[in-house]
């Protein structure tokens, strides 16, 4: 095991990002894990060589541990853990400046071809395959 950090993304929390409580919305914890997602996989070069495949979202769940609000700046972290099979997993901390845990997102995501409209094999190997580089892309095995 390594001590390599995750992959990280710093973002604020605006006022229109709010519920009707004053705290960030269920919903926006969900894009926090999108955005922390896709730049992943773009700074990695993921999706550089594959055309006519993207990365479809399968599955997501989020464990709510501390409110965010207004103005709150939280890193959100991301990392990709393959196994076997079509499918691969991409999970994401939203973690406040001063460590605290606020929330856990857990993601399920394939490769899907375009043009199949199917999930395609070894995606650890897709990416590989494409040059991504897979020590910033993937936890440690």
């Amino acid at each position: 095991m390594t001590d390599r950090e995750p992959f990280r993304i710093r973002i604020k929390v605006r006022h229109y990002e709010l519920d009707t409580l004053g705290h960030l919305n269920h919903a926006v914890y969900h894009s926090y894990g999108e955005v922390s997602r896709l730049e992943l996989l773009e700074a990695s070069g993921a999706l550089k060589g594959l055309p006519g495949v993207a990365a479809v979202l399968l599955e997501t769940h989020v464990v709510f541990r501390r409110e965010l609000r207004a103005g709150d700046v939280v890193d959100v972290t991301c990392e990709a853990k393959f196994g076997s099979g079509k499918t691969f997993k991409m999970d994401s901390n939203i973690i406040k400046l001063d460590g605290t845990l606020a929330a856990e997102i857990t993601c399920t995501l394939g490769l899907m071809d375009l043009e199949r409209r199917k999930l395609v094999d070894d995606p650890r190997g897709r990416f590989q395959a494409a040059g991504a580089d897979m020590e910033l892309l993937s936890a440690p095995e």
